[in-house]
């Protein structure tokens, strides 16, 4: 039997992937409650697993005493002499248990320790080993759906993917293989919780890694991801080696590396975008498809801000803002998208604005020309200029330095209030103007229609009393037809009767007479002659 149980925790182990040394240490702790509820707390007892012999055994320390008092913890010495004669009074004696004496309650709940400990090692097991998988992508079947989440069974434990994680696009039913981004591992209560992404960058980035031998190889490198899940998402991507070009690796022959790509992600569209350390270039390129006039930086405000054709304004924007919010959730800066009219009326608004040093309170004809020798000729000039700037300009003391930069501010202040009533009304205007353009299309429309209706309706009203005509001799020709048929009857019921009748009385008439005729006279003529 001790080598029964041992085999069957082997194969256990096994079938589990789990340390065999594990399980038994789950057999000595489930055969020691055993003893413990048989015993009791206050017994000595001993449990021996000897896997290499094969061997199993529950043992009572006994001491030896003249008189005991307790059979479970003390042993008469003549008994205890009787296993073996060495022993004396006071010495400790190993006495086995057989198994047989633990009763049905005891094995229970020896039984459900080992269950117990054989769980808890296999979900540590499954733990550690989904643990160290964080980040790669996992494969398995849909085994079923609730409450909008999958449950994707991934072999020795099961996986969810909740809602949040899924592509909107996306409809699975149950036996279906899916691929997913092992995002987090967790403990719960019933074991650990392993959470799938479908949405994350990171699983892009884990295909794409896939797919592109460079990539594998370290070659490209993927610098940035953007990604609207089941939408659209822009790559960065860079070449360590200059004879490779990184958008064509990625997009390989034909597009067949995208294109794979892009059917695992339910048809996500895919921007490859190449890396520029320059801000300015990087930004134009990510926002393609549209095309970028001109990228002014402000690195004060880590800004950027891009001009781009009238006709081009709408797709570098993009559906809903999608393009631009990608874009700059690429790169990392904020950016400012303006047409080109509207930029030329800033410039002019501008430029109109523009009021010299020589206007501002306090400052006289000789500091207006230390400040323009400086390079400082209008006050837009001092904008974000510090004081410690002006104090260098020759002849400007700390307390001039402050109020210049107190007076510039304040000019700055209403200027820019200027600016955005003008920038304002030239908004409103080219509103009204757009609501004018559609109303003139409107229009022009609803002409075309008129013209149209007035063109058909002629050709409609002489194709009607043509349709009646063909109706009326559609009708006349069936009123012929049935009035011939009927004639056709009659004329046939007469012919029919007639050439019966004739053909009959004739038949018979003729064919009786002659037949009689002609036999009598003939016999006539012959008796004469006899």
């Amino acid at each position: 039997m001790n080598s029964g149980v041992l085999e069957a925790l082997r194969r256990i182990a096994r079938e589990k992937q789990l340390d065999g040394s594990l399980l038994a240490e789950a057999l000595e702790a489930g055969l020691l409650s055993a003893a413990r509820k048989k015993y009791g707390p206050t017994a000595e007892i001993e449990v021996i697993v000897d896997e290499e012999d094969d061997a199993i055994g529950v043992f009572l320390n006994k001491t030896v005493v003249d008189t005991p008092e307790d059979d479970i913890l003390e042993i008469d010495v003549e008994e205890a002499q009787e296993l073996d004669t060495i022993y004396e009074i006071g010495d400790v004696v190993r006495v086995e248990v057989p198994f047989d004496e633990f009763g049905r309650n005891a094995i229970q709940a020896a039984k459900q320790i080992v269950v117990q400990r054989v769980r808890e090692a296999e979900r540590e097991q499954i733990y550690g080993d989904f643990q160290d998988r964080i980040g790669d992508i996992i494969t398995g079947d849909v085994q079923q759906i609730e409450r909008g989440g999958i449950v994707v069974n991934l072999g020795r434990t099961e996986g969810l993917l909740p809602a949040r994680e899924q592509i909107r696009r996306e409809r699975y039913r149950q036996g279906d293989r899916i691929r997913a981004y092992l995002l987090s591992v967790e403990k719960t209560t019933k074991g650990p919780q392993i959470i799938l992404s479908r949405t994350h960058p990171n699983f892009l980035k884990k295909l794409f890694r896939m797919e592109v031998p460079e990539i594998y190889d370290g070659v490209v490198e993927i610098m940035t991801i953007a990604r609207e899940a089941g939408g659209r998402s822009k790559v960065a991507v860079v070449s360590h080696d200059e004879r490779v070009d990184p958008v064509g690796a990625c997009v390989g022959v034909k597009g067949s590396r995208i294109q794979t790509i892009v059917r695992e992600l339910a048809g996500e569209k895919i921007d490859i975008v190449p890396w520029n350390l320059d801000p300015s270039v990087l930004v134009s390129r990510a926002l393609n498809p549209a095309k970028v006039s001109k990228a002014i930086v402000n690195e004060s405000e880590h800004a950027v801000k891009v001009i781009v054709p009238d006709d081009q304004l709408s797709l570098a924007i993009g559906k809903g803002g999608q393009n631009a919010r990608l874009a700059a959730k690429l790169t990392g800066w904020k950016i400012d998208i303006v047409g080109e009219t509207e930029h030329s009326r800033e410039l002019e608004i501008n430029l109109a604005q523009r009021v010299r040093v020589g206007e501002l309170p306090g400052v006289g004809p000789k500091l207006a020309t230390s400040l323009a020798e400086a390079g400082y000729r209008h006050v837009q000039d001092l904008d974000g200029v510090d004081t410690e700037e002006i104090l260098r300009v020759p002849g400007v003391g700390s307390k001039t330095a402050e109020k210049i930069s107190i007076a510039v501010a304040a000019v700055l202040e209403v200027l820019e209030e200027e600016k955005l009533e003008l920038l304002k009304e030239i908004e409103e205007q080219a509103r009204a103007e757009a609501m004018e353009r559609a109303a003139a299309r409107e229009a022009e429309r609803a002409e075309a229609e008129r013209v149209e209706a007035e063109r058909v309706e002629p050709e409609r009203v002489e194709a009607e009393p043509a349709a009646e005509i063909d109706e009326e001799n559609a009708e006349e020709g069936e009123a012929a037809s049935d009035e011939t048929g009927d004639d056709d009857g009659e004329a046939d019921g007469d012919t029919d009767e007639k050439a019966d009748g004739d053909t009959d009385e004739e038949a018979d008439g003729d064919t009786d007479e002659e037949a009689d005729g002609d036999t009598d006279e003939e016999a006539e003529e012959d008796k004469p002659s006899e």
